[in-house]
């Protein structure tokens, strides 16, 4: 095979790949009525894993309350967002959330759930650094996301040591 044509099919596979990630997206939106759907609440449970990575709680089942207690006020956060800013987020969450969106944005080979905090990192990482300009802004939307809805709550602060601002 020659060259050309190995790029004309690796181009074909990915136009493919992202028309069916973004059909899916049109049917299964990630927000629905200012809140997650199951799918971008998988996506964003999977993010805070690798984004908040040494600031979680250790213990397993604490974990999964800080993990639960964030999405609770990301779900808030969303719900105050204009709504054409959750429609440009329902879109990417719905795109994360399909696996020919998930690869082609992410190159995550591995569901959201199922990835463990290394392989999630690492796509992330991938995304950060790309040179496509929409995955960078993908990456610096999840994670900026990730630690507002986070490190909004105070019981977060003492996890980095920080005791709360100063009584005035």
């Amino acid at each position: 095979m020659q060259r050309r044509t190995l790029l004309k099919l690796g181009l074909g596979a990915t136009v493919v790949m992202v028309l069916a990630g973004g059909g899916a997206a049109l049917v299964r939106p990630g927000v629905v009525e200012g809140r997650l759907t199951e799918p971008a609440r998988s996506v964003m449970h999977a993010v805070a894993r690798a984004v908040l990575d040494g600031v979680l709680p250790k213990d397993w089942s604490a974990q999964q309350r800080a993990l639960l207690a964030h999405l609770e006020r990301l779900d808030s956060a969303i719900a105050a967002f204009p709504l054409p800013t959750q429609a440009e987020l329902s879109q990417l969450l719905a795109l994360l959330a399909v696996p020919p969106g998930r690869l082609a944005l992410a190159g995550l080979s591995s569901a959201w759930p199922d990835a463990n905090v290394t392989e999630l990192q690492s796509a992330l990482q991938g995304m950060r650094m790309a040179t496509v300009t929409l995955k960078q802004q993908a990456y610096h939307a999840l994670r900026d996301l990730t630690n507002a809805a986070y490190f909004s709550d105070a019981s977060a602060w003492l996890s980095l040591g920080y005791p709360g601002p100063a009584a005035i």
